[in-house]
């Protein structure tokens, strides 16, 4: 049986809270980049907010003061890590890519030159 969502516990007050952070938040907490509210959820640009405190380390998902808004792509490199971690990761993905961004197709082609 899959374990409750306990951000979701008390749907009501996690509303508002979501509401209340991205009234008052413009700019991603982890990447520094503006975020745009406007895109659907589950998008990588569209916004999330994420806990200063993870849940999953005993941070409360109804603190304000414990959540920010963040880019759905930059907390789930995120996770339940640090935010220093994160930062420094997000920047090393942006200047060197990500190991899964390489694809057989952009790989050079090789050849042993006997053809």
């Amino acid at each position: 049986m899959p374990k409750a969502n306990r951000r979701r516990a008390n749907g009501w007050r996690r509303d508002q809270i979501t509401a209340r952070v991205k009234a008052a938040y413009d700019v991603c907490w982890l990447c520094g980049e503006p975020v745009d509210k406007t895109l659907p959820a589950g998008l990588p640009g569209s916004a999330e907010v994420d806990e200063k405190i993870p849940v999953s380390l005993g941070g409360s998902p109804y603190d304000y003061n414990n959540c920010f808004l963040a880019h759905r792509w930059c907390n789930r490199i995120r996770s339940n890590h640090t935010p220093e971690w994160a930062r420094q990761r997000i920047r090393q993905i942006r200047q060197h890519g990500h190991a899964t961004d390489v694809k057989a197709t952009s790989l050079p082609l090789k050849t042993s030159g006997d053809w």
